[in-house]
């Protein structure tokens, strides 16, 4: 343990030794300074309320009523710790949790052909797709359909172009990103909250709410099921929610019940898209650090390209010695994470999946969408909407179209400026990748020149986005995309947990290491998505092919790419390191 009177002894990493300076004194968090709330907590809510809330959330309540939902129990809490470890780790050092995994061995050059395989779900924009179909609606009145094709086909390839607009104005990205997504929550969440009140029945409230406890609820082949599909297809009766209890059924008979795997890539995909999911949870540090929480402060952010031209970043972190001043510190700074996580995502992301699935509940069932599957793959983001439209007068006051519309317009507020933060996840951890992994731009490259780096992968990433955009809507469909991209992120998140555990436990000194319950609540995580990712793997042949995407992605990475980046010399040092109070004074939050 150091104190005042000695230096601190870093470990030795496969990247530069960190700088050290004193942490910076945080301000008060109170209710009255309630500005101070409004953090990457918030800014992860607006950006995880998409996939699994508005297209698998009234697929899922459709068929399965509120039965599943403590599915979405244990993704949000697994992530809930997963997230709190990201901030444990740029609270000390000022870095994103992508630069911790480089420090390891053997290597950034290895680490970062990982991070490609595990971002390959960021790669298909599933969400403008579906935005496309959603827009179109609110024209016609009615759900898209095939004689719609070439235009949504122009609006999706349109919506790639849009999403990237906003990121490019303000002083930093994360800024920009911060209200847009602040906005987009109160927007979204305030209209599925009055909806709720006045539209939806209590017992419809109870069902959902009563779902996040419903621990081992799967579904079943009804009797109905002729020909066992998990589905309820032309000339075949609903017999109820399908769902059985796995508890109930040992304790009655002794046996499982005939759980039905026909859906389960559905139910996987509802997992990976409950809270955050896949690579985006990590993205938690880098939004710490911009924000200048901790040693954030000290190491900088990642400018916009208008107007950013005083925001710098530096290429390696600050981390701090372990005086009593600083361990102070350290615990008032610790409570914002803990505030940011267990105050506001986590009650965030529960409300996101409630209140959307009180609509989806309330009104799915009078939509024929679910039945279609032709019209499904376009149609995902607007079961609900449909069944809006379609629903008795006596549920919607008499207004059907217009609650046809304005669930259209939430559904683009919703859908949008998620794509938006897809794409500034991909360009903002690779940016943070290479401005800290690659030695030739560590070393010739200033600190003011990251956006350059930065928008030149959003160029990259954008063109690539049309190529796959192009290739699942001739290919295969709206719909695919949304499912191979949610199980495609349970491996990434699975993975990655595992490692962020690892970094924490052997980067961060003794008395700032995650507890045993931290220990347990990453480990959970990890499990959940990993067993999930394979159950559904062994039963849905569409994730299969993620797979050999996978392989054949990872082939030409260390045959082609691999090779032209260089390894790392071992430059770090284990000597002790001397703090020094006059550099790296922390910057204004601009």
């Amino acid at each position: 343990m150091s104190d005042s009177k000695s230096p601190p002894v870093l470990p030795r990493t496969c990247l530069p030794t960190w700088s050290v300076a004193d942490l910076p004194e945080p301000r008060p968090l109170t209710w009255r300074n309630w500005r101070r709330f409004i953090g990457p907590g918030i800014v992860m809510c607006g950006v995880q309320i998409a996939g699994g809330e508005w297209l698998l959330g009234p697929e899922i309540t459709a068929r399965y009523g509120g039965d599943l939902m403590w599915i979405a129990t244990i993704a949000i809490l697994g992530q809930v710790f997963y997230n709190m470890e990201c901030g444990r780790y740029a609270l000390y050092t000022g870095e994103p949790v992508f630069t911790g995994f480089m420090r390891h061995k053997p290597g950034p050059q290895f680490w970062i052909g990982i991070f490609a395989l595990l971002s390959i779900g960021a790669f298909i924009p599933a969400l403008s797709t579906t935005a496309a179909a959603v827009l179109v609606g609110v024209f016609i009145g009615e759900v898209p359909t095939a004689e719609h094709q070439i235009l949504l086909y122009a609006l999706s390839y349109l919506f790639l172009i849009i999403v990237a607009l906003p990121i490019l104005v303000g002083g930093k990205i994360y800024n920009t990103i911060e209200k847009i997504m602040t906005a987009k929550v109160f927007v979204v969440l305030g209209f599925c909250l009055i909806v709720g009140i006045f539209f939806v029945s209590a017992e419809n409230w109870g069902k959902v709410f009563g779902g996040f406890f419903k621990f081992g609820n799967v579904p079943v082949a009804v009797a109905a099921d002729e020909n066992n599909n998990g589905l309820v297809d032309v000339g075949e009766d609903w017999d109820g929610d399908n769902v059985e209890n796995i508890f109930a059924s040992l304790a009655e008979d002794g046996s499982f019940p005939a759980i039905t795997f026909a859906t389960i890539a559905v139910i996987g995909a509802f997992a990976g898209y409950a809270g955050g999911g896949g690579m985006s949870n990590a993205t938690y540090s880098n939004f710490v650090r911009d924000k200048g929480w901790g040693m954030g402060s000290r190491v900088g952010a990642i400018p916009s390209a208008v107007g950013g031209r005083k925001v710098t970043l530096s290429h390696i972190g600050t981390v701090f010695p372990l005086t009593p001043e600083n361990r102070r510190r350290w615990r008032s700074w610790w409570r914002y994470i803990i505030t940011d996580q267990v105050v506001i995502w986590g009650p965030g992301c529960f409300m996101g999946m409630a209140l959307p699935g009180l609509l989806s509940i309330e009104y799915a069932q009078y939509s024929d969408l679910l039945n279609d599957p032709e019209r499904l793959d376009w149609a995902q983001a607007l079961i609900t909407a449909d069944g809006m439209r379609n629903a008795p007068a006596a549920l919607t006051g008499g207004h059907p179209m217009v609650f046809w519309t304005l669930t259209c317009i939430v559904g683009l507020i919703v859908l949008l400026p998620s794509q938006m933060s897809i794409l500034d996840d991909v360009c903002r951890r690779w940016t943070d990748v290479i401005w800290s992994g690659v030695t030739r731009v560590r070393n010739k490259m200033d600190s003011a020149a990251v956006g350059t780096i930065y928008y030149r992968i959003m160029l990259i990433y954008l063109f690539w986005q049309f190529l796959m955009c192009t290739f699942f809507l001739y290919f295969s469909s709206a719909y695919d995309m949304v499912i191979v991209v949610a199980n495609a992120n349970n491996i990434g998140l699975g993975s990655t947990a595992l490692l962020l555990l690892y970094t924490n436990l052997r980067l961060l000194p003794p008395a700032l290491r995650p507890r045993w319950y931290n220990i347990l609540g990453v480990t959970m995580c990890a499990v959940f998505y990993l067993g999930l990712a394979a159950l559904v793997t062994i039963r849905q042949p569409i994730t299969l092919c993620y797979f050999a995407f996978f392989l054949i992605w990872g082939i030409l990475w260390w045959i082609f790419i691999a090779p032209s980046v260089k390894r790392l010399p071992d430059d770090t040092d284990t000597s002790p390191v001397v703090v020094d109070n006059k550099s790296n004074e922390p910057r204004e939050d601009s």
